[in-house]
């Protein structure tokens, strides 16, 4: 009796833990079901608006620059979202008689079932409908659709099996919470590009298409459209592109899969030398101040680079407050005083402070006996990140600076930067004793269930008191600028901007101290929530 045969089983496979997982709970049913319907319904707009562009001077660059985003997206989606998909994990199967090459047949066809390839498919779609000139271009489309959706698939899937060992483990999983990163940075550069475009036209586009069009799988895009203007030639060579990129993939797919079918997990096991050089790397210790303001802040910048909501958290503010200001003086409409975006992204990392220790906080309030040790350990704290922000406010603002070309402003940036920075240190100490919150060590939600109002709270309440705080600088800014003779006097807003900033610090800091100490159990209590 012969085996049935591998494809349609892994299908039904696929089916089946798409239907066993939407069983689980009515409220997992209603979130697959209301991201499915925005996705679709994105996708139509999409196709729709497309073929509206049919006919358009520049709409085969926009085409080829859509699809070539779209096999980007294909082919980072498994590093940070490595849970949408089980299927995306092959060593379930590695004790499994199979071979790798059937293996791979199946587990492509398996990977077409899901919304993402039915909205790649829509996309790709309209892309052909909107550069196709003639039948021959028509015909070459169905083609060029084919493979650039068998091109972003194994994309993905290769990724997946080359870091699947990573993307498995916890601390893996934890990674995908860097995803925010990425739409936090993608907004940023989608409303920059919008702007650029709604003004300029498409043709803004060309430039970048005209590379991207031997990229695959734009490079299918890229043969619709030479077949339309009868460059048979340059159509054949770019659809050989991509499915030649479609037998890489599959080749490096199927070594991976070999490799993990075959070898055992040693990813997470450290050599003896690297352990010890763990084990003896003490240099961060020797720059820091000895007794325990040096080691509460050692505690808190390996929080920054080894805890990964942490790192997600700094990483995205780091970005955020450079790509504010940066592309404000890049499109010629910003002002050296938005560089204070930058000191307000880093200062709320100050906000719940003791929510980021989670349960882990416990041994941190058996040192706290006194308003003393309170104090200590929350000026360490904020002097760990004044490590971090402080330079780096400094630099966003002298490139903003340097962008707008208005030098005379930099000490009034500066000031006013150093002062907001003070400001959000000193009321983030306060609300992080008044207003604790947890947050969860697992998944993708930073606050633990029933604590929002807490989180909304201390971060909005805080930044709220921080702008009222930075009112008398704010205000002598504005009358040295106004006044006749101000101009003479406004480099002194650096010196007063600074001092004030150290000044309220120092004071929200001893405000904090005695509530951290008073209310240690309640904190201890609410922090270890989740």
């Amino acid at each position: 009796m012969s085996a049935p045969a591998l494809t349609p089983v892994v299908v039904r496979l696929k089916l089946s833990l798409l239907r066993n997982g939407l069983r689980q709970s009515g409220g997992r049913k209603a979130a697959y079901i209301a991201s499915a319907v925005l996705a679709l319904l994105f996708a139509a707009l999409q196709l729709l608006g497309l073929i509206a562009l049919r006919g358009h001077a520049h709409v085969e660059s926009l085409a080829v620059l859509a699809v070539a985003v779209l096999g980007l997206g294909w082919a980072v989606m498994p590093l940070f979202f490595p849970g949408g998909d089980e299927t995306l994990d092959p060593t379930r199967l590695v004790m499994l008689p199979l071979r790798p090459r059937p293996l791979v047949r199946a587990l492509l066809t398996a990977s077409l079932v899901g919304i993402g390839p039915l909205f790649t498919l829509c996309l790709l779609v309209g892309s052909v409908v909107a550069v196709a000139r003639g039948g021959a271009a028509f015909a070459v489309g169905v083609v060029a659709v084919a493979l650039a959706l068998l091109v972003c698939v194994a994309f993905a899937r290769a990724v997946a099996a080359a870091n699947v060992r990573l993307l498995t483990s916890r601390k893996g999983r934890d990674l995908a919470v860097l995803s925010g990163l990425v739409i936090a940075v993608g907004a940023q550069v989608v409303n920059f590009g919008a702007q650029r475009l709604g003004s300029a036209g498409l043709g803004e586009l060309d430039p970048v298409a005209n590379v991207l069009q031997w990229v695959p799988p734009a490079s299918a895009i890229g043969a619709v459209h030479a077949v339309g203007e009868g460059s048979y030639g340059l159509a054949a060579v770019q659809l050989a592109l991509t499915a030649g990129a479609l037998v890489a993939l599959l080749a490096v797919w199927s070594r991976h899969l070999t490799r993990l079918m075959t070898s055992p997990d040693g990813s997470t096991l450290p050599t003896a030398e690297t352990a010890a050089r763990q084990r003896s790397s003490t240099g961060l210790g020797r720059l820091l101040p000895s007794g325990r303001t040096g080691t509460a802040m050692e505690r808190s910048l390996r929080y920054v680079w080894r805890d990964p909501k942490t790192k997600a958290a700094w990483v995205t503010s780091l970005a955020i407050g450079l790509i504010v200001p940066v592309f404000n003086a890049w499109q010629g409409t910003g002002s050296v005083y938005i560089a204070c975006f930058a000191a307000g992204m880093l200062g709320i990392q100050m906000y719940n402070q003791f929510g980021q220790d989670t349960s882990a906080f416990w041994m941190v309030a058996m040192t706290i006996s006194s308003r003393r040790d309170a104090y200590v350990e929350l000026r360490a704290r904020a002097l760990a990140l004044l490590l971090i922000t402080l330079p780096y406010a400094t630099l966003v603002t002298v490139v903003t600076t340097a962008m707008l070309g208005d030098w005379r402003r930099l000490p009034e940036a500066l000031g006013l930067s150093f002062a907001l920075l003070g400001a959000m240190l000193a009321t983030g100490a306060w609300t992080s004793a008044r207003f604790p919150y947890s947050i969860p060590q697992e998944g993708y939600k930073n606050v633990a269930p029933g604590q929002t109002g807490l989180a909304w709270i201390s971060i909005f309440g805080g930044m709220i008191a921080a702008a009222v705080l930075c009112a008398p600088v704010i205000a002598l800014t504005i009358w040295l600028n106004v006044s006749a003779e101000g101009d003479d006097w406004t480099w002194l807003l650096l010196p007063v901007g600074t001092l004030y900033g150290a000044a309220i610090t120092v004071l929200g800091l001893r405000l904090a101290a005695p509530q951290t100490a008073r209310r240690l159990p309640e904190i201890l209590g609410a922090v270890s929530k989740g």
